[in-house]
């Protein structure tokens, strides 16, 4: 060998100077973006992100259930061009992938919401802002997100819940969701364990975090303060635990309400839990556009059924009239694959995109996005499909149980 031949090997990448773009260029999958929002992190934050309740059995059984499915290709098929769009409850987008409702987004990152409004545009994506959000109904409204739902927790004061629905249909979400799997809040106890509070309070161990994570706090001190910022919570001026906050919610709530939430509501409306068949039925007949299965990504009742148990009991039971939206465990775009193939319309990402939102902002939501998509692109050209549809039609060709 030769020493232009050693030369041509040994060439260097030109140096990246953008810090996030670097980081990005490291991460190949989700699970790289988990490790990078872990080194950012304080450990409270990122326990925050990653946990779940109690044992967090629920938490690795989604993983678990979805892994356990095996794929059966098709061969010798024109794969060249995957169309992966779809249209869900009236909207059309790029892929069927959304972004899941996550509280306290800014605690993971300055640009929170807005960050993840800008990048589900950019990507042609749904959003879905959570009660619990960090930035108004109305400022998300204004990133130019055209594809906006609203997720709803009912609070005890319900003269609040129904200015939020009101706040919610003026400002041009799309679609509201209720969320039924929370009238008490889930024991999060690798929050307890880590002290966390919201907005995170200065105690002694936060200092000692502070020193391990300077820019992380430095970035958190330059912003606005972080609170609610749909709705005020009592005693604002005071730091909250998570089940503090979910105190405020109301464990009262009944089908009754779900009859005058849809009288409210004059776009789809969409009930996010972990429904099994029968009250799946009882929701479509109640008014209800669409199912969100979701079991809190593990955070709320431990030992829970993993959601994607739970799809094609459901889409039995409903039949093609109503929508099915997943999340709880979606990690790759071959999770994706498989709940369609088991009959949803649309899979949710919550964690997956923090990661990215913690490792490097907006653009880090960004490359989670085009992580999934691009998975979900080449699970569906190996498995010789091109559509989402021809996925959905010959699932149980395509996908069967390990």
């Amino acid at each position: 060998m030769n020493l232009s031949e050693i030369r041509e090997l040994a060439r260097l990448r030109p140096f990246q100077p953008d810090h996030d773009q670097r980081v990005i260029a490291r991460c190949h999958d989700l699970a790289d973006l988990r490790r990078a929002a872990r080194r950012r992190l304080p450990r409270p934050v990122f326990g925050y992100v990653d946990g779940g309740a109690d044992d967090e059995v629920t938490l690795r059984a989604n993983r678990l259930a979805l892994a356990r499915w095996r794929f059966r290709p098709r061969v010798l098929r024109d794969v060249a061009e995957p169309d992966l769009r779809v249209s869900v409850l009236g909207s059309d987008f790029a892929a069927p992938i959304g972004l899941a409702p996550t509280g306290f987004t800014r605690l993971v990152h300055q640009a929170g919401e807005f960050a993840v409004a800008r990048a589900a545009a950019a990507r042609g994506l749904p959003y879905c802002l959570s009660t619990v959000g960090t930035t108004t109904v109305e400022d998300v409204a204004e990133t130019g997100l055209r594809d906006r739902w609203f997720q709803l927790y009912v609070l005890r004061d319900r003269d609040i819940v129904r200015e939020l629905i009101e706040r919610a249909a003026k400002a041009g979400y799309r679609a509201l969701e209720v969320t039924v799997d929370a009238p008490v809040s889930g024991r999060r106890t690798r929050d307890l364990r880590n002290g966390l509070t919201m907005p995170p309070t200065l105690t002694p161990r936060a200092l000692l975090e502070v020193a391990a994570r300077p820019g992380y706090w430095m970035s958190l001190l330059r912003g606005p303060a972080l609170r609610y910022a749909s709705f005020t919570p009592p005693a604002p001026e005071s730091g909250t635990t998570i089940a503090d906050i979910i105190s405020m919610f109301d464990a009262s709530l009944t089908w009754e309400d779900i009859e005058e939430f849809r009288a409210l509501w004059p776009g789809p409306l969409l009930l996010k839990g972990p429904l099994g068949p029968a009250d799946a039925v009882r929701a479509v007949a109640a008014g209800v556009d669409g199912i969100h299965l979701s079991n809190h990504g593990g955070r709320q009742l431990d030992r829970c059924i993993p959601t994607i148990d739970l799809v094609r009991p459901v889409r039995e039971a409903i039949g093609d009239g109503a929508a099915i939206v997943l999340d709880s465990g979606i990690r790759h775009g071959g999770d994706v694959a498989v709940a369609i193939a088991r009959g949803a319309d649309l899979c949710m990402v919550g964690r997956g995109y923090l990661y990215g939102l913690a490792a490097a902002g907006q653009p880090g939501v960004e490359h989670a996005i085009d992580l999934l998509v691009a998975q979900l692109r080449r699970t569906m050209q190996l498995l010789g499909v091109t559509s989402i549809a021809e996925l959905r039609e010959h699932g149980d060709e395509l996908v069967g149980p390990a």
